[in-house]
């Protein structure tokens, strides 16, 4: 498993990532940074296999509808401490690596549930 954050995510989070043996980017170190068009993320994280890691709805809708970003894990967190969600995700986090060795796989996270599709 290997995860590109989004521009919302915290880059806390990727260090999270990375302490725990996965491979992380954020996208303001790749690409156009945060000018990157999400079309562009998708693209990116569909040819080098990467996990998407989100807030944003619009990741949601395209995995849906278009089967883009391949892999996607929405944070539906709220307004959480970064703190509190790498708590979570911590918690979740076998589980979440275990899921996304699937090609195509969806999860989402939220304070006391987490739905994997696949």
């Amino acid at each position: 498993m290997q995860v590109l954050c989004d521009v919302h995510t915290s880059y806390k989070i990727v260090r999270f990532f990375e302490q725990n043996g996965i491979k992380a980017v954020h996208i303001n170190n790749i690409l156009q940074s945060w000018h990157t068009a999400d079309k562009d993320i998708c693209t990116y994280a569909d040819h080098n296999d990467y996990v998407v890691v989100t807030k944003d709805t619009d990741f949601q809708a395209s995995h849906f509808l278009k089967k883009t970003p391949q892999k996607l894990l929405k944070m539906a967190l709220g307004n959480l401490s970064t703190q509190k969600t790498i708590s979570i995700l911590a918690a979740h986090l076998p589980l979440l690596q275990s899921a996304f060795v699937k090609k195509i796989c969806y999860a989402e996270i939220g304070q006391n549930y987490i739905h994997i599709i696949d």
